[in-house]
């Protein structure tokens, strides 16, 4: 058994959480003095020290230069968010703000999420992630034609997720008013419902087919479709309050806050965590280099997935150094979500995008 996964004692269990929470609210190396001043222990301050050394040795504390102070290790960390923290008590005025989401007209999940990122970064101090996941199961559940000039005709796409997509379509050749409604009819008949990977040659070919003389729309039409589905399943970031990492000494380098705010515009890394260990609607703590993005090895990345009727339909998080206030977070976010999946109505169709020329 490894020294990191033996049992620890209540005594090294205590010293452990007042050391987390002491470099949680100062940011520097917790000694001895300073956990006797705190209160609550029954022991020496050599015996302290003795089990700061042991915790040390077991893969707990980290001593960062030669000072009798220690700070926590991400095992640390990962024990504490596991078996030591303490349920945060929200105040009348921040339960008063996170209930005020309720009462706003939101009716477009990209705007629900982003008003509870805001909050979110606002409650806690850190940054607010608004995040809506690849699924990899997004299609068109119905399509709709509109001819503008003989060159010239608009397709109008319904996603599965309520998201409405238009697209505008030249072509070299003339078609008519009435090869567009065809044209819908048999897109609604062959591809509704079905996903980019569930398109096949064959089906392509039998549209072709119901397409007659008009066959030749079929070409770029496919491509559109195909670009559509792209897009929908796109996936999304959001970032509120990035500023508030400025305030936290972990994050003074220049160049890896630029690194860091990298990842977060480029989104596919964050994405991919969510879709990884997004889990069935849990909180999910990743510390340091739990996240796999390099550029977090000093961050913790906590986000709370979005979900209703079995379905994932985002997440909402924070962002912050590897000593956050996890407890508050961890309060922060359950609230929000809570009020989130009451404002999202069963069935209930949300757009998540508008008009986009092709």
């Amino acid at each position: 058994m490894a020294d990191g996964e033996r049992e620890l004692s209540e005594r090294k269990k205590q010293i452990l959480k007042a050391i987390v929470d002491a470099h949680i609210e100062g940011g520097g190396p917790v000694g001895s003095k300073a956990i006797l001043q705190a209160g609550g222990m029954n022991c020496s301050s050599a015996t302290i020290r003795n089990e700061m050394a042991e915790l040390e040795e077991m893969g707990y504390l980290e001593q960062p230069h030669a000072s009798a102070g220690r700070v926590p290790s991400e095992l640390g960390y990962r024990f504490y968010v596991d078996s030591l923290i303490e349920h945060y008590a929200m105040t009348t005025h921040e339960i008063a703000q996170i209930n005020n989401l309720l009462r706003a007209k939101m009716g477009e999940l990209d705007q629900i999420l982003s008003a509870a990122s805001h909050l979110a970064s606002n409650l806690t101090n850190y940054t607010g992630i608004a995040i809506q996941p690849r699924t990899g199961a997004v299609n068109i559940a119905k399509f709709e034609g509109i001819y503008l000039e003989p060159s010239h005709f608009i397709l109008v796409a319904v996603a599965s997720n309520g998201a409405v997509k238009t697209k505008h379509i030249h072509t070299d050749f003339k078609v008519l008013p009435e090869s567009v409604s065809r044209l819908a009819e048999s897109l609604n008949a062959m591809l509704a419902g079905l996903s980019a990977e569930r398109i096949t040659l064959p089906i392509i070919m039998e549209l072709e087919t119901r397409m007659g003389a008009d066959s030749g729309m079929i070409g770029p039409v496919m491509k559109v479709v195909y670009d559509l589905l792209s897009e929908l399943d796109a996936g999304a970031v959001q970032v509120a309050g990035i500023d508030h990492l400025l305030q936290y000494p972990e994050y003074s380098d220049t160049a890896q806050f630029r690194e860091l705010l990298g990842a977060l515009e480029k989104k596919d890394d964050i994405l991919d965590l969510v879709s990884t260990t997004g889990g069935e609607g849990d909180i999910n703590v990743l510390i340091g280099s739990e996240s796999r993005v390099k550029v977090m090895n000093n961050s913790a990345l906590v986000f709370k997935p979005i979900v209703k009727d079995g379905q994932t339909l985002g997440a909402i998080g924070v962002l912050g150094p590897r000593r956050m206030d996890y407890a508050k977070v961890l309060a922060t976010l359950e609230g929000l979500s809570g009020n989130i999946e009451n404002l999202i109505l069963p069935n209930k169709q949300l757009h998540n995008g508008g008009e986009s020329d092709g």
